[in-house]
């Protein structure tokens, strides 16, 4: 897509504005439509959000719910700093294929997804201390404040954490652990949720989140592992609780 066409998504009515209650699925809907017609196609990154909310004639609230859902139906990625891109579709099957291993047996697949995780993301931070760029770090940190923040809003919380560990991600520069990431992020929503509501489940959390991102900070590789290595341990813990 040129950049002409990418300033014209913004600036031209090529979405009709909605007025229901359900803003987002209609969004959901009309993007959804424009890449099964061609008109977003593979790489193509999403105007800003507050460019969409003008076009749409929407809250960015409402948006910023739109793209969640797509990025959960596999149709874009969202990366942190960079922006969201249509995706190529591929991540859709293994997205579908997790979901439903996760569904048949939901408390030992979400124990499962803790160990997946304890084995990939320890070194996915190392990596991430040794290669992270400021705009990163910024994200990060960002992130942790607004988890302190948000201590008592699971929303907010879940989301926060989130882009934590996709910052991570994309600070390790290997593409094919992002998109990895990005194929789980709906049972990686859905498991922080479940430990939000763990008794002291967010105040866990944010010791060890504050730890990763100070080893992350001093550019130490192991200390992020094992600083990741010990958040982990204690989401299995809180997962099987």
């Amino acid at each position: 897509m040129t950049n002409d066409t990418l300033d014209s998504l913004a600036t031209k009515p090529m979405y009709r504005a909605v007025k229901t209650s359900r803003l987002y699925e209609q969004i959901v809907q009309q993007v959804e439509d424009s890449i099964l017609r061609g008109q977003l196609k593979p790489g193509d990154q999403l105007p800003a959000e507050r460019d969409l909310a003008h076009s749409f004639g929407v809250s960015r609230t409402a948006v910023r719910e739109a793209v969640k859902t797509l990025r959960e139906k596999g149709l874009v990625e969202a990366y942190s700093g960079r922006g969201t891109f249509v995706t190529n579709g591929t991540s859709q099957a293994i997205r579908q294929s997790l979901d439903l291993m996760i569904r048949i047996n939901q408390q030992e697949g979400l124990a499962n997804l803790a160990e997946l995780r304890l084995v990939l993301e320890p070194e996915i931070a190392g990596l991430a201390a040794t290669r992270i760029e400021e705009q990163l770090l910024s994200t990060m940190r960002e992130a942790v404040a607004v988890m302190d923040r948000s201590l008592h809003d699971p929303d907010a919380y879940v989301e926060a954490d989130l882009d934590f560990h996709l910052a991570l991600a994309e600070a390790a520069g290997n593409p094919l652990i992002l998109s990895l990431l990005d194929s789980i992020v709906g049972l990686l929503r859905e498991q922080r949720r479940r430990i939000f509501l763990v008794d002291g489940g967010p105040e866990r959390g944010q010791f060890h989140h504050k730890r990763i991102l100070a080893a992350t900070l001093q550019g130490d590789p192991e200390a992020a592992r094992e600083a990741m290595r010990a958040h982990l341990k204690q989401v299995l813990a809180d997962s099987s609780s």
